[in-house]
């Protein structure tokens, strides 16, 4: 790890497998778990525990500066969405899933309708 304890990408690759045929080795492990070859389900477990930031977005609009100093307690943002209208479901900023608004007690909560399909990419393209 770097010494801001964030992975370097040689590390993520380890991770997720892709070391280029070769075994990637942990330096700041104890000395008898270096070397050792993590297999697919260590890698995974290794994973699930990196935090994702999830964010709703249930819609937007445009102001101009003038009209945003303008708003006070109380104020109504009018969106582009009507209600009822899907909400797009963002994980790190990437679009993953097309929800509904839902009421759960008193939370807000989205039941997912639709999981986004990864983009083909064209051949020869990365």
């Amino acid at each position: 790890m770097t010494e801001n304890g964030k992975l370097t990408q040689d590390e993520i690759d380890a991770l997720l497998g892709d070391t280029g045929g070769e075994a990637f080795q942990f330096s700041e492990l104890e000395p008898d778990v270096v070397g050792r070859n993590f297999d697919d389900s260590m890698n995974m477990e290794l994973l699930l525990d990196i935090p994702l930031e999830v964010v709703v977005e249930l819609g937007r609009t445009k102001k101009k500066i003038s009209e945003v100093l303008e708003l006070t307690s109380g104020s109504i943002v009018e969106l582009e969405k009507m209600a009822g209208e899907p909400v797009d479901v963002y994980v790190n900023n990437k679009l993953i899933a097309i929800g509904e608004v839902v009421v759960i007690d008193e939370h807000f909560g989205v039941r997912i309708k639709e999981i986004m399909r990864p983009a083909v990419k064209e051949a020869g393209k990365r």
